[in-house]
């Protein structure tokens, strides 16, 4: 090595994929600026409204939960995304954290996911 080069260290870094949900929040009542910069449906009524967000690894389980989110209730499918795991839906706060729920015990009790708690605001 020429002594003009200081001596340099490579990091690699790898990341792997565990089953876990690692984020479910729920918003109740957000201002319609937010339905409208999301894309979500605007024909809603905003003060029983919520938006359920959720992030999950791997990416692919996001089809499994949109699948159980819209068959727990009456809940709008706002983003679902196979290649970054996120999950947006829509919905009377009642029927969002319903949704949220039955996602997490079923990664919980039947998939054997690590699951993280569903917080709301």
């Amino acid at each position: 090595m020429s002594e003009n080069h200081e001596e340099q260290i490579r990091i690699v870094q790898e990341t792997v994929a565990g089953k876990e949900i690692t984020f479910a929040h729920v918003m109740g009542g957000p201002a319609p600026i937010v339905y409208q910069k999301l894309g979500l449906n605007p024909q809603v009524d905003y003060g029983n409204s919520a938006i359920g967000i959720m992030n999950m690894t791997p990416p692919e389980s996001a089809v499994i939960a949109s699948d159980i989110a819209v068959k727990s209730g009456n809940v709008y499918l706002g983003f679902a995304d196979r290649f970054t795991g996120t999950l947006i839906i829509t919905g009377e706060i009642s029927d969002v954290i319903s949704a949220l729920t039955e996602i997490v015990n079923f990664f919980r009790d039947e998939m054997g996911y690590v699951v993280c708690r569903i917080t709301k605001r």
